[in-house]
């Protein structure tokens, strides 16, 4: 029982925390008959604010003292052993809601706790209390793969005795591992991180002096790409030299940023950035030279993914539809001779014409000996290019 002390409720407000709130006691081990200050306080915010703060400590889901108070302090002038339980303390302005310490746990010693052989009744253990309590991230940087592991390290400079570690995730202090041991470090792991795992962490060691608190580590976790789509200009749409086509990359998921690179065949035509993740465009203008397959390639630290090849066909303005068909590969042989057309004046040689593919050239003939040569109906008469393939 908490002697000269009236419990009131405060209502606590729930909501988004602004910061890390924390609850110390001093001592953290007290013993019967004496007494005990809770301390409540903010670690490692990067918020400022001039309004006034006010405090309210909970043991067990009850106040203490006389509820809100502008002291971040609350003296118990005399603990017992039935005092020892689950202590936090809540801060709050006028404008804002409550932000909630988490949880500490607070045991009451019987007063013969601290009788060490050979020091004397009543003398505490000599020792040194934890100091410059810091948390590492493994990968540096905390930046990690989605599926990897995250190693998360909590070291002391100093400190002697049996030292308790415990990890908490996010603002509200979620606690995800408690361990005690004989050393000035220890690690927590999380196997194959989630994208939920992108989080604020710190840690605390205390070796019964009180805890001392890390900084705040920000960890993100990151996705590779996965494999781009690259369209050029509008689909089905026939170009010419001196139009200006946009090659359109997009990688459907992956962490920002993405950068993008454009290829003709195998050259790079340029490449483009998408910072806050998405596609990125990069525009053309085309030359008779630009014929041919396009892709593109997403990267974003964690490995490329390349786009399949896109075919783009520039038609030349000023060439016969022959030489066209025949630079743009579509002249194929007939396979299967037609009907056949009459036969064309060509000086004195002549020769007997079918219809078969040359791709988009309108009016297409060649030969029906499958030379592949094409020639192009013009009005009534057949004009063939004797430069063909």
């Amino acid at each position: 029982m908490l002697l000269g002390l009236v419990l009131l409720m405060c209502a606590p407000a729930c909501g988004p925390a602004r910061e890390v709130l924390l609850l110390t006691a001093q001592p953290s081990r007290p013993k019967e008959g004496s007494s005990m200050t809770l301390i409540c306080e903010t670690q490692a915010t990067s918020q400022k604010t001039d309004a006034q703060l006010e405090f309210c400590f909970f043991k067990d889901g009850r106040a203490l003292g006389q509820g809100w108070s502008s002291s971040p302090k609350l003296l118990l002038p005399t603990v017992w052993r039935e005092d020892s339980g689950s202590y936090w303390c809540e801060e709050k302005t006028t404008a804002l809601r409550a932000t909630r310490s988490p949880r500490i746990q607070i045991q009451v010693q019987d007063n013969d706790a601290s009788v060490v052989p050979g020091r004397g009744c009543g003398l505490p253990p000599e020792g040194i209390p934890v100091w410059n309590v810091s948390l590492e991230v493994q990968p540096p940087g905390g930046q990690v793969q989605k599926g990897k592991k995250l190693v998360l390290i909590c070291l002391a400079t100093q400190g002697t005795g049996d030292i308790t570690f415990s990890w908490y995730k996010g603002t509200l202090g979620l606690n995800l591992e408690t361990k005690t041991q004989s050393s000035l470090a220890a690690k927590f792991e999380i196997l194959a991180v989630t994208d939920s795992d992108t989080e604020k962490y710190y840690c605390t060691a205390d070796n019964g002096y009180g805890p001392s608190i890390s900084e705040l580590v920000s960890v993100t976790v990151r996705s590779p790409v996965s494999r781009p789509v690259l369209t050029v200009g509008e689909p089905g749409a026939q170009v010419f030299p001196g139009d200006v086509v946009e090659l359109r990359c997009e990688a459907q998921s992956g962490s920002a940023p993405i950068l993008y690179r454009f290829y003709h065949e195998d050259v790079t035509l340029g490449s483009s950035s998408a910072p806050s993740g998405g596609g990125a465009s990069f525009n053309l203008s085309l030359t008779a030279e630009h014929s041919g397959n396009y892709s593109c390639e997403a990267d974003n630290g964690l490995g490329p993914q390349h786009s399949e090849a896109v075919p783009l066909t520039v038609t030349e303005i000023g060439r016969t539809g022959e030489e066209n068909a025949v630079r743009d590969g579509y002249i194929l042989p007939a396979t299967q001779p037609a009907d056949p057309l009459p036969t064309p004046s060509m000086g004195a040689a002549s020769i007997s014409l079918a219809r078969c593919l040359c791709g988009p050239v309108p009016h297409s003939v060649c030969d029906q000996a499958g030379l592949g040569r094409c020639l192009v109906l013009l009005g009534s008469n057949f004009h063939p290019n004797s430069d063909s393939i």
